[in-house]
């Protein structure tokens, strides 16, 4: 049990790293591509080192599905936050949690008893009411705003579903393996869309991408290792969770940035909600 604070803790810490990165205003996409260059690197210099750079099919596959879909939830996320309200990507984005409890559910048969469907209700209402009010947005339509919501939300859950895809895949020995050949895959996507781009990596996005990198290393070790020892439908809602709560203490203690009152309810609910789930 004590994997689960650890990997909520971590997690929140590399939201605010990525957080503190923006404040300085760091390039995004440099950032994020130059972090997962490094994952990858250190992972393959240590797995290397060990004589533990054995990649199965079943790893290679896995691993690449898990790339993709982190490097396009973090590039939809980005391009959605350009444009769209923030609060509207964020609440996507938090609400994103059902979609690996869903795929537990219905891919792998996990069990979900009536106590914890209410505790997930109530961490997906703590959740939505953590975000605050729209700013204005460059969008032209409902319609068009509705599909970004949805594309965050869709993006960032199967993230999640991959994460959750290495346990049933028979790879929690291979876990690093898999890290490894996700970072990689992810590292090199995002590297060439940065190419491509107007902008010129600098050394500040290039040496804050490898802090992060060797952090993020950590934290989605821990968190695959969590997942190893616990069902899906148990540890997203209560991890997600844990995140908005730190992430809403942080903000209003350090960042100076004040909990409305819908936020405090949302924080109080989501607190409440780990218990019904666990």
């Amino acid at each position: 049990m004590l994997w689960l604070p650890l990997a909520s803790l971590l997690s929140f810490g590399f939201g605010q790293l990525f957080k503190w990165s923006q404040r300085r205003g760091c390039h995004a996409p440099t950032v994020v591509s130059t972090n997962y260059i490094v994952l990858s690197s250190a992972l393959a210099l240590a797995l290397g080192s060990q004589g533990n750079l054995q990649v199965t099919d079943t790893a290679l596959l896995v691993g690449a599905c898990m790339g993709v879909s982190f490097i396009v939830s973090m590039w939809t996320m980005t391009r959605a936050l350009e444009r769209a309200p923030v609060s509207i990507v964020l609440t996507s984005f938090r609400l994103a949690i059902l979609v690996p409890v869903v795929a537990s559910v219905a891919l792998w048969g996990e069990s979900l008893s009536l106590l914890q469907s209410a505790g997930i209700v109530l961490a997906l209402t703590g959740v939505a009411l953590t975000t605050q009010t729209s700013t204005p947005h460059k969008y032209s339509g409902i319609w068009a705003l509705l599909a970004a919501a949805v594309v965050v939300f869709l993006t960032q859950g199967m993230s999640q579903v991959c994460l959750r895809w290495v346990h049933y895949a028979g790879l929690d020995a291979q876990r690093l393996v898999v890290l490894m050949i996700c970072a990689a895959v992810a590292g090199g996507i995002g590297s060439g869309i940065v190419v491509l781009g107007p902008h010129r990596p600098q050394a500040r996005d290039l040496a804050m991408g490898s802090a992060i990198g060797l952090y993020n290393l950590l934290a989605l070790a821990v968190l695959l290792t969590a997942l190893s020892q616990l069902e899906g439908t148990r540890f997203f809602p209560a991890h997600g969770c844990l995140v908005v709560i730190l992430d809403g203490l942080f903000a209003h203690f350090i960042w100076r940035e004040p909990l409305g009152r819908l936020a405090t309810l949302g924080i109080c609910i989501s607190a409440a909600s780990i218990l019904l789930v666990l």
